[in-house]
C-alpha cells in the first residue's frame, strides 16, 4: 500500500524515543516510589529553587488540571511545600521540602550514572547532537515555520438525491466527525 504522507511520523518517533529513554530511568524512580510526573517537578525545583504552578505546568508539560493533584499528593508526603507570595496572595510558589531535597540527593547520583551508561553506549557526539537538535527545535520561533492555509471549517461534498449535482458545504468543527461517519456509512 502506498503511503499517503511522504514524511516520517516525527511526533510518534519522539514518543517512542522518550519511552525508550525513560525505560532506563523508570527503575530508579520506581525504586524510590516516585512517579515520572513527580520526578519532572522535583528535578525542576532542584534546578530553579522555586516556581509557580503555572511555570511548572509549562516546563513539565503537565496540564494544570493534573498539576493541582500531583502537587497536593507531593505536599502530603512532604516532598514539596507551597507558600503564598506576600505581595499577591493569589499566587503560590512551590519549592522542595527538606525530605524532597534529601530524595534528590539520593537519586541524583543514580540518574547521573544512568546518563553516563547511555552516553557510553551511544557516544558523546550522538548525545551532544541530540541535545543540540532538541534545544534548537524547541528554541525556534514558531513564525519560522510556515503553516498550511486551512478553510474556516471542514468541507464535505454533498450530492443531491438524484445524484447529479455536488456542492461543498462548510461544517462546524464539531460536525466534521459525524459528517465523515455518515459519508463512510453510505459507501
Amino acid at each position: 500500500m502506498k503511503h499517503r504522507i511522504a514524511y516520517s511520523n516525527l511526533p510518534q518517533l519522539f514518543l517512542k524515543a522518550r519511552e525508550r529513554l525513560m525505560s532506563h530511568f523508570r527503575p530508579i524512580l520506581n525504586h524510590f516510589g516516585v512517579t515520572e510526573q513527580q520526578w519532572r517537578i522535583l528535578r525542576l525545583l532542584d534546578e530553579y529553587g522555586q516556581l509557580e504552578p503555572r511555570e511548572l505546568c509549562e516546563m513539565t508539560q503537565i496540564l494544570s488540571s493534573s498539576m493541582a493533584g500531583v502537587l497536593a499528593r507531593m505536599e502530603e508526603v512532604d516532598l514539596i511545600c507551597r507558600n503564598r507570595i506576600v505581595d499577591d496572595r493569589r499566587r503560590v510558589l512551590v519549592q522542595l521540602a527538606p525530605s524532597g531535597d534529601q530524595l534528590i540527593r539520593e537519586i541524583a547520583p543514580l540518574i547521573d550514572l544512568q546518563y553516563k551508561f547511555i552516553e557510553q553506549a551511544f557516544g558523546k557526539p550522538v548525545m551532544a547532537d541530540l541535545l543540540n537538535a532538541f534545544e534548537g527545535f524547541i528554541a525556534a520561533e514558531p513564525e519560522v515555520v510556515l503553516h498550511v492555509p486551512l478553510s474556516p471549517g471542514p468541507v464535505v461534498l454533498q450530492t443531491s438525491k438524484a445524484g447529479k449535482a455536488a456542492k461543498a458545504i462548510p461544517l462546524a468543527r464539531s460536525d466534521a466527525s459525524s459528517a465523515r461517519n455518515r459519508k463512510a456509512s453510505k459507501q
